[in-house]
């Protein structure tokens, strides 16, 4: 009797030994990027349990483990979602068609965005607290809410303020709003207010996204605390060592606008330019580039958008919107045509210069309304694409975005890379991106916060989003 106990307790324990241990998804079999330094790891087993990475290894986990999903990503490669970190939802009488976005932009493989402001503010936080609990499909929300502004405004749903009282007063309902960064422009604002609206926005503890004033230095902002410039050609200030002549000229009408671009583009030197990063990375102030805006607005004459196939997923009014930049493109002369162009070279040509110096360079598009042809969702292939035909290397663009986004937050310990306890938000591409860097276009399936997506699911979410702006078009 105890000999036929201790065999089935034996038998037991052998049983216990051999039984697997089951996850929710289970990758096998794929070539893992690793981002910081561009190493592939072939034939990696990635387990995922709810939203987070459990383990990642060698097959020889498969004899551990199942997966109530299993994906086999043999030929594929797996790295971190991508982050589009300066989109804008807005146009405040067709909220309905920026929430038509969230899906796109999981379609292409965008797990996370950075809305750099916009007039739905309300709608956006929502959509950013539905994502995160799970509840709505889309990338995971980063939004400065309603940015500061001065009195009078061109931008609707902004802050407005003509005084310090008014300036905290901002500050308070955004921190009431609980929103994840501030953003600044320069419209209405005052130099004084943007400096102001800088520093205590900073010590408040947001990180401080913004224009730059055109009466104040890129070295005096850097130093109040902006986080990030949004837009390169703000850096062609910083390319000159006449920037504070030019500054103060223009201010005092010494120089006109063109005389005052003359002097600049006459005056760029690398040596100069490269310095001044360098204060800037140091003072922990980097550039999100959204070379693609300028780039479509520069060459406006010379690109046909008309075969884009994404225009079908988006709505009538949000395609309606990219009107006024064709319209007032379409008034200018070919003296400011042929400006435009050079000032878009000329500050595109600084990307390698600021990589080297190194300043961050995160990842953006200025996809959204009123940016013409910024398609979201494609718009962060585009934008890599253009990234690498200025000077950056495949693997420097993809780091642009899906490392140096989370880190604009401080989330470098929840995403960027491929390993356990990082978040599950990843995407499967058929061919390798180091290659090639068109290649992050050739998504086989995405993953998002653990939610898988395969290529069959992203293509009808994609077939829905198209059949919806027929819908909405036909009732225009």
């Amino acid at each position: 009797m105890k000999f036929l106990i201790g065999a089935f307790i034996a038998l037991g324990l052998s049983f216990a030994c051999t039984s697997k241990k089951e996850v929710d998804l289970l990758i096998k079999n794929g070539a893992l990027i690793e981002v910081s330094t561009g190493e592939i790891f072939q034939n990696q087993v990635i387990l995922i349990q709810g939203d987070s990475i459990l383990l990642t290894g060698g097959d020889s986990l498969l004899t551990q483990f199942s997966g109530k999903t299993e994906i086999d990503a043999t030929s594929k490669f797996i790295l971190p979602g991508l982050w589009d970190n300066h989109v804008h939802f807005g146009g405040a009488d067709y909220v309905d068609e920026n929430e038509q976005l969230l899906p796109l932009y999981l379609a292409f493989g965008v797990t996370a965005v950075r809305d750099a402001a916009g007039d739905i503010a309300p709608e956006v936080l929502k959509w950013r607290n539905e994502v995160n609990s799970g509840t709505r499909i889309g990338p995971r929300i980063f939004t400065s809410g309603p940015k500061i502004e001065g009195k009078n405004s061109i931008w609707p749903g902004d802050l407005e303020v003509g005084t310090v009282e008014e300036l905290d007063q901002a500050l308070d309902s955004l921190d009431k709003l609980k929103v994840d960064f501030v953003k600044i422009t320069d419209n209405a604002l005052s130099p004084e207010l943007f400096l102001s609206a800088t520093r205590k926005a900073k010590s408040r503890g947001w990180s401080v996204s913004g224009h730059v004033h055109p009466g104040i230095t890129l070295d005096e902002i850097s130093l109040a605390g902006l986080t990030t410039i949004e837009h390169q050609g703000y850096l062609l200030r910083a390319a000159t060592a006449e920037e504070m002549r030019i500054r103060d000229e223009k201010i005092s009408n010494k120089l006109s606008p063109e005389e005052a671009n003359e002097l600049q583009f006459s005056t760029l030197s690398d040596s100069v330019a490269e310095s001044n990063f360098r204060k800037f990375a140091a003072q922990g102030t980097g550039v999100v580039p959204t070379l693609l805006i300028s780039y479509n607005i520069a060459y406006l004459d010379s690109l046909n958008f008309s075969g884009d196939t994404i225009l079908s997923y988006l709505g009538p009014k949000l395609k309606e919107s990219y009107q006024w930049r064709i319209e007032r493109y379409a008034k200018e002369d070919s003296t400011s045509r042929k400006n435009r162009k050079l000032q878009f070279e000329a500050a595109a040509r600084l990307l390698p210069l600021v990589q080297k110096s190194g300043m961050k360079i995160i990842a953006g598009t200025d996809a959204g309304y009123l940016n013409t042809y910024d398609y979201p969702g494609l718009a962060i292939h585009r934008e890599l694409a253009l990234m690498v035909k200025y000077g950056l290397s495949p693997l420097q663009a993809l780091q642009a975005s899906i490392l140096n986004g989370p880190s604009y937050f401080g989330l470098e310990k929840e995403y960027g890379s491929v390993e356990a306890g990082k978040r599950a938000s990843l995407v499967i591409l058929n061919s390798n991106p180091l290659e090639k860097i068109e290649n992050t276009l050739s998504i086989e399936s995405v993953i998002a916060e653990g939610k898988y997506y395969s290529r069959e699911e992203l293509d009808r979410m994609l077939s829905e989003i198209k059949a919806w702006v027929k819908t909405k078009e036909s009732k225009e």
